[in-house]
């Protein structure tokens, strides 16, 4: 019985938060107003914010300190679309800057009745983002974070002069009338003394789920607020900001003021009557249609359009010796008012539901036989493109609308997410680095225009950029998508690539994702490649998926753009070569600095003479030979004697007129820091690089060592051969994050298709 009981207290101790949620008088809210004014007076479009940014946060600009900045930054929208949900949503950068920016205009606009329509094809997802969007939305209103008040009147009888009770009511009518007022949606526990008919209270909930402020009179509320309120920064926000207009111009609903007035005649005192108004915490319930509800294609419409409550109407008709004063009737839009009302796909029935809303949208009211119900509700609405001419010929209509795009995934990297939600993380161990986000980027460009105008009025030349883009630029605009401004542009480019440009680029977005592999299409064929491909013991390859595309899915390859896959190939294949390059290239820093401070020096004498070096005390003979082997280093071994000559010229012009007079002479630096030692350095070690090969490509011992790497047989190799190759698994695993078995085969890859040689010296 112990254990019983000990078990039973969780039950109990459930029963405290129903206490959180009592009604509490008009005063204590002013009261809670004054204290916490960002919270508890806000409407649902600053309630929808806070919980956005809640969940999201400031977010990432990755290049801060860029003077073109578009404010096109990373968002992390996995707590609102993944966390906690049985069908995640995964959000691209371009999505969540729109939900983000569409926010940010919501709350900073004077807010009126809009329809935010999401339009994307089928199979992009669009009902798993708005379901979770609302999923979180509920769960957020629900908690102190969310917490907003409804108004609830609690009209004493004694007050009115009403001192008989109401026995007309047979125990029938009281057990009803308990009912229906009970405990709605997790709200309060009934009261069962106010419920009882002979109580002095009766307790009658604002079906709007007005904001108690609004009952307080218009003409009073400015002043009002300049006395409750301090002078901060919230009470300068309040009495400036369009945000906050609806405080000051909205009414209460038809009800409330009815009762309002009537209580105020007779009663003659508005103190008293501010008595009898109650605030409690409006509790959003979707399942119930209570704040939220949303409606699918099939959903049938209801034949009662109007909602009432009899037995509450006798009461209040009893209270009020008169049955016109008060009609306590209203719409299902009452339901949501202050809420969000949302329709999923623009068909059958949500077709005039749609059409319905004109007249809330316009006029943002709704008639209930004579009583005029206004509406302030978030209006979502889900449409494929090809419903969007339903609607184009209302003018007045397409005016209020607002459309979002939700189309196909265009970020490659958000692809991977998905491939990695479906499959699981481990799929990463199944490819060699690169290979999975390149299967993205295959199934990214189906969804891409084939042209895009504005990236070819940035890009003059695409030829430029064949070893890292396709003729498209498709590639290219795949990485400003996802916020990334690949280091391979040109410093000439990268200057060009204005905040009109991006804008220009990032606006096309809104044409694309449309057509090309949709999200249910892209699984299945990721699925079917995985499965073809992924063994035991051995790597998915870059041969491999092309293979895929252009032998196996041929069927596929169509969709595909003209040269995208073997651009993709060729980048990819310079990508992996340089990787290799820097993982085997050993330099001696030592060694690179002394040869440029004495290069620096020996341009400044005559050829043929012999100087001892100020910066590193060795002795030169500057011949031409001895010139000549430090620029071939610097300028690769292709430079002619004319070239070499300029080199030298400029090089010490710029010696003379800014490194030593400036940089050395003014700002005391050491030839080593200064500009011009960082720019032959930087030509010094690519050029290294590039050759880093070469002693290796006609040794098949080197391939062969690498083939046994990790093995008995390994020990057999040359010291240097063993060095070298474990120096290069070792840099590949640490900087690239490449597994070992993954290194040995890219190592492979590398020197069985000639890369070095088909690439020269770049």
């Amino acid at each position: 019985m112990d254990k019983i009981e000990k078990a039973f207290e969780h039950i109990e101790n459930s029963g405290k938060e129903f206490e959180k949620r009592a009604p509490i008088p008009f005063k204590d809210f002013l009261k809670l107003l004054s204290e916490n004014p960002y919270t508890v007076m806000r409407n649902v479009f600053q309630v929808f914010y806070d919980m956005i940014k809640n969940y999201v946060g400031e977010g990432i600009d990755e290049y801060p300190d860029d003077p073109e900045s578009i404010n096109y930054i990373y968002y992390d929208c996995s707590k609102i679309f993944a966390e906690g949900s049985d069908n995640p949503f995964f959000a691209d950068r371009l999505i969540a800057n729109r939900l983000i920016n569409m926010t940010e205009a919501m709350k900073r606009g004077t807010q009126q009745n809009k329809i935010y329509i999401f339009v994307g094809p089928p199979g992009s997802g669009k009902s798993t983002f708005l379901n979770n969007l609302l999923l979180k939305f509920e769960e957020y209103a629900n908690t102190e974070l969310g917490l907003r008040y409804e108004m609830v009147w609690r009209i004493d009888k004694k007050a009115l002069g009403i001192s008989h009770e109401l026995k007309s009511f047979s125990l029938f009518e009281r057990m009803v009338q308990m009912v229906s007022n009970a405990d709605r949606n997790g709200s309060p526990p009934v009261d069962w003394e106010a419920m009882n008919y002979s109580s002095d209270v009766v307790e009658i909930p604002c079906p709007c789920h007005d904001n108690p402020i609004l009952i307080i009179p218009k003409s009073v509320r400015r002043a009002m607020f300049d006395d409750l309120f301090k002078n901060d920064e919230f009470k300068w926000k309040l009495f400036t900001e369009k945000e906050y207009e609806w405080v000051f111009k909205e009414n209460p609903c038809t009800i409330c003021s009815s009762l309002y007035e009537v209580l105020l005649e007779r009663i003659k005192n508005p103190s008293k009557v501010f008595e009898m108004v109650f605030a409690r915490p409006y509790i959003f319930n979707r399942r119930v249609g209570e704040g939220i509800s949303v409606f699918s294609a099939g959903d049938k419409r209801s034949k009662n359009s109007i909602l009432s409550n009899s037995m509450l109407q006798k009461r209040i008709n009893s209270l009020l010796e008169d049955s016109n004063q008060v009609n306590y009737i209203y719409s299902r839009y009452a339901k949501t008012n202050n809420g969000i009302y949302a329709l999923m796909d623009i068909k059958n029935y949500n077709n005039d539901r749609l059409m319905e809303l004109h007249n809330i949208i316009s006029e943002g009211i709704h008639k209930v036989e004579d009583i005029e119900e206004r509406v302030n509700s978030l209006f979502f609405v889900l449409m494929n493109p090809e419903d969007k001419s339903n609607i184009d010929g209302m003018q007045s209509f397409t005016d209020r609308i607002e459309y979002v795009s939700i189309p196909y995934v265009l970020d490659w990297n958000t692809e991977v997410e998905i491939y990695r939600n479906i499959f699981g993380k481990h799929i990463d161990n199944s490819f060699l680095p690169r290979v999975l986000n390149n299967f993205a980027r295959v199934v990214v460009s189906t969804r891409l225009n084939k042209r895009s105008d504005a990236m070819l009025e940035w890009i003059e030349d695409p030829k430029k950029y064949e070893l890292f883009c396709d003729k498209n630029l498709q590639l290219l605009k795949m990485e400003i998508y996802f916020g990334n401004i690949p280091t391979w542009l040109s410093e000439y480019d990268r200057k060009r690539f204005t905040a009109k440009r991006r804008r220009k680029i990032i606006a096309e977005s809104e044409f694309e994702g449309h057509v090309g592999f949709s999200g249910r299409d892209s699984i299945k064929i990721f699925n079917e490649f995985h499965t073809t491909y992924a063994k035991e013991g051995k790597l998915i390859t870059m041969s491999m998926l092309c293979n895929f595309f252009t032998k196996l899915r041929k069927d596929l390859f169509d969709t595909i753009p003209e040269g995208f896959l073997e651009s993709l190939l060729k980048m990819y294949n310079y990508t992996v070569l340089q990787e290799v390059k820097e993982s085997l290239y050993y330099y001696n820093e030592e060694r690179i600095a002394r040869d440029i401070q004495n290069y620096i020096f020996a341009v400044n004498f005559e050829v043929d003479t012999v100087e001892t070096c100020k910066y590193t005390g060795e002795k030169l003979e500057i011949t031409e030979a001895f010139l000549q082997s430090i620029e071939n280093r610097i300028l690769g071994s292709g430079t002619n004697f004319n070239q070499r000559k300029h080199f030298r010229h400029d090089t010490q012009r710029e010696f003379t007129t800014k490194t030593l007079t400036h940089e050395i002479m003014i700002d005391g630096k050491k030839l080593f820091e200064t500009t011009l030692y960082d720019t032959l350095r930087e030509k010094y070690v690519f050029n290294l690089k590039a050759r880093v090969l070469d002693p290796f490509l006609e040794n098949e011992n080197f391939r062969r060592a690498i083939k046994d790497y990790d093995t008995e047989d390994f020990k057999a190799y040359d010291k240097r051969i063993r060095d070298d190759v474990t120096m290069m698994i070792h840099n590949l695993c640490e900087k690239y994050k490449y597994m070992e078995q993954g290194a040995k085969e890219v190592c492979i890859y590398v020197i069985d298709n000639d890369l070095a040689r088909l690439f020269g010296s770049l």
